[in-house]
């Protein structure tokens, strides 16, 4: 068998079992093509098999060349929350109304990416006949022919790169390309254009700036000379022109490049000599790869990588123009049960598409750059930002725990150094999540959520120092502000709020187990009472906005947007701007809204919350999505490790250790990264890669991935009884329309 296409897949890419069998399969030379899932136009919805860099991922496009409203996006959630998503699909076939064969007689009409993913393997297959069948095997393989799809295909005006990868599959291009085709390493996307709107969204809808988070991007090797490679050396920046000496990137790549594939991702920071600089940076990031020898050449394959880019820099804009969203204590599934925010929502049970920026909150990104708003991604604890420099800390649908130097710092932020603070929240009430177990057929075992739409107990600790918390309701109704229709979809209730602030509450049901007995009471005459559900209030030199839902910022299961909402809280957080609605005196409190603690919603004691928490059993570590000045340490003004050097704003702290040094991982876990000075005057250092075995609680997969090649070896026969056997007890969904959702866990 030389080409595979499965039609089939699901968001669980910590299936082991099914993952590993298609690491297998691409490793033993079979080029797999699979549909990249019907779950569009949302984004953050591609499916595994689809989603992985060995496979060939298909999207689907109709006859007019637009992007099928049910073909899914990306970017890819594996490396989500501490890390950034890898471009899928790979490119676009047309699937909808296609007509093919019924099984009985005549033909019928199809729609749906496993209609586009067989028309896909159908073109692999025309191409694989034009190589001479004694030269197939030395040069076709997975990586090979993705490089002749990805480079032939004709990219869409139109659709951005996260929904259309390279473009519209186009054989004769491909064709030219696999003519003359010499086995080489190259980088998928070729190119970062910021130039390139709106193909190269999002980064072109927002240039670099001096001061502002890393901004990442995550790009795939494709290595066609073997199914295992390395990379001689880090990556080195080499800028076009002077100019290019004010950026500085870090890089995290896989050393070993396996099965054919594997990831190079950049971490760029403009430096502080550039925060007055506006105009163009424009250069080449280069990559080495090498291959053992093919059977009868005595030496290795060696090809170097060009990954180019042509970035927009701007100086650094005001503080209350800059928005921190964080994505540090963000869970999602897999692999913990994490229910769905909005409870009406009855065929999506899981939280699956990232709750980043970029995927299920790109409208809202949209929106805020569009009101003039520069978001940066918080992707590590609080203490590793400097809050002077942000207008707002953005807080929306949160479900992990805070260290005690996280809740300790975040009130010195608001109360001191005047930073703004912004919290949409989500349901939170234990009975329900009793209510919601399942028992799943595949893992024998029963399951249910380890927490609610978000973790308001976990809030409710955070906000404490500013007398802020919420409650275990659920509640559900429409309402307006100002002429404005809003659905407040399965979102909770404020509980405590200090005297002097402004609340606003409606007359909701509570649709929580505990809000029964009050439903009826209501359904008999008596009078709903206003449950408060937003919130403002200055504390010390800051200002605090609380919400009790998301769902009116997140694209996913959208009844209505509250971006009005948004942009009105952030004006005041951010700018002290104050809508007169809001802060009518009939919303003023005279005194404050309390309960005791005994009433707060408790946490659960019955699940292992730890297994899923980047916060419970771990270090306190700003990662390799902060600022490089403090990488590896705790933080600002905290106790850190590492050499001497000056953070802002902090005197001088004993570091210990340099940044220009080698870090040599011994475990199989994850691969070996380097740090060293780069053309330019840059640093290239690691940054958070695809499969981090510590930090994303997935060891056993991560070992796998990166076993010798060699250990692997299966005959064809008990590969494929393998992959049945593994098929029957999955009980993945099939692609056939553009109707579907979510099949079996």
């Amino acid at each position: 068998m030389d080409v595979l296409n499965l039609s089939i897949g699901g968001p669980d890419f910590l299936d082991l079992p099914f993952v590993e069998k298609i690491w297998e399969i691409t490793a033993n030379n079979i080029i797999m093509v699979s549909a990249i899932g019907n779950d569009g136009p949302l984004y953050g919805t591609l499916n595994n098999p689809a989603d992985q860099s060995d496979v060939i991922g298909v999207g689907g496009i109709d006859y007019n060349d637009h992007i099928a409203p049910f073909s899914s996006r990306g970017m890819s959630t594996w490396e989500i929350p501490h890390g950034y998503g890898r471009v899928k699909p790979d490119v676009v076939a047309y699937g909808k109304d296609i007509m093919g064969s019924k099984i009985s007689s005549g033909c019928k009409s199809l729609s749906g990416t496993s209609v586009a993913s067989p028309v896909v393997a159908g073109v692999v297959c025309l191409l694989v006949s034009v190589i001479p069948e004694s030269d197939r095997k030395a040069i076709l393989n997975p990586a090979s022919m993705k490089q002749a799809l990805v480079e032939g295909a004709a990219k869409l005006s139109g659709p951005n790169l996260y929904e259309q990868g390279a473009g519209r599959v186009n054989l004769l291009e491909s064709y030219e390309i696999l003519k003359s085709y010499q086995p080489r390493a190259t980088i998928f996307p070729g190119i970062l254009d910021f130039s390139d709107c709106p193909y190269s969204w999002p980064f072109c809808r927002q240039p670099l700036y001096a001061g502002a988070m890393p901004v990442m991007f995550n790009a795939t090797i494709l290595n066609g000379m073997g199914v295992i490679g390395y990379v001689e050396r880090p990556p080195i920046w080499n800028p076009s022109d002077e100019n290019g000496n004010i950026l500085s990137i870090h890089f995290t790549y896989s050393e070993i490049i396996w099965p054919w594939t594997g990831y190079i991702a950049l971490h760029m920071q403009i430096k502080e000599e550039g925060a007055q600089f506006s105009g163009e940076i424009e250069g080449n990031v280069t990559l080495t790869v090498y291959s053992p020898p093919a059977p009868g050449e005595k030496t290795q394959r060696r090809s170097t990588c060009v990954l180019h880019l042509k970035l927009q820099v701007v100086p650094t804009p005001p503080r209350s123009k800059r928005i921190l969203w964080d994505q540090f204590h963000n869970i999602k599934y897999p692999p913990g049960y994490i229910p769905r925010d909005s409870l009406d929502v009855r065929n999506d049970i899981l939280d699956w598409h990232g709750d980043h920026l970029h995927t299920n909150f790109h409208i809202m990104f949209n929106m805020l750059r569009d009101a003039g708003y520069y978001v940066e991604t918080l992707g590590s604890p609080f203490t590793c930002f400097d809050a002077r420099h942000y207008g707002t800390l953005l807080l929306v649908d949160l479900e992990d725990e805070y260290f005690k130097e996280e809740i300790e710092k975040l009130r010195d932020d608001v109360i001191n150094n005047g930073l703004g603070l912004a919290v949409f929240a989500e349901w939170y009430n234990v009975d329900t999540m009793v209510k919601m177990r399942f028992f799943d057929d595949n893992t024998r075992s029963w399951w249910t959520p380890v927490t609610g739409g978000a973790n308001v107990p976990g809030l409710n600790d955070l906000l404490a120092p500013f007398g802020i918390a919420f409650g275990d309701k659920i509640l559900n109704g429409d309402f307006s502000i100002d002429g404005e229709q809003s659905r407040y979809a399965s979102g909770t209730d404020i509980v405590r709020f200090p005297l002097g602030g402004y609340v606003h509450g409606f007359p909701f049901l509570d649709s929580s187990e505990s809000g029964a007995t009050q439903n009826v009471l209501v359904n008999s005459g008596t009078g709903k009472a206003d449950s408060p559900i937003l919130g403002l209030v200055e504390a010390g030199k800051g200002r605090i906005a609380v919400y009790g839902d998301s769902n009116c910022l997140d694209s996913s299961h959208m009844v209505t947007n509250c971006y009005w909402l948004l942009k009105k809280l952030l004006d005041f957080t951010s700018a002290n701007a104050r809508d007169p609605l809001l802060f009518s005196q009939s919303a003023k409190q005279d005194m404050a809204i309390y309960v005791d603690d005994n009433q707060l919603p408790s946490r659960r004691t019955d699940v292992n919350f730890s297994s899923y928490s980047a916060v419970l059993g771990r270090d306190l570590i700003c990662r390799r999505d902060s600022r490089f000045e403090v990488w590896g340490t705790k933080g600002y003004n905290l106790h850190v490790r590492g050499r001497n050097r000056r953070l802002p704003g902090y005197p001088i702290i004993d570091l210990g250790r340099g940044l220009n040094s080698t870090t040599v991982d011994q475990s199989n876990k994850r691969p070996k990264v380097t740090e060293r000075r780069n053309k330019g005057d840059t640093q290239g250092n690691h940054l958070l890669g695809i499969l981090n075995g510590n930090e994303l609680d997935m060891p056993v997969l991560v070992t796998s991935h990166w076993l010798v090649p060699a250990a692997i070896a299966i005959t064809g026969v008990l590969l494929f009884l393998s992959i049945w056997r593994i098929r029957q007890r999955r009980r993945r969904r099939k692609r056939g329309s553009g109707s579907g959702r979510l099949g079996n866990l």
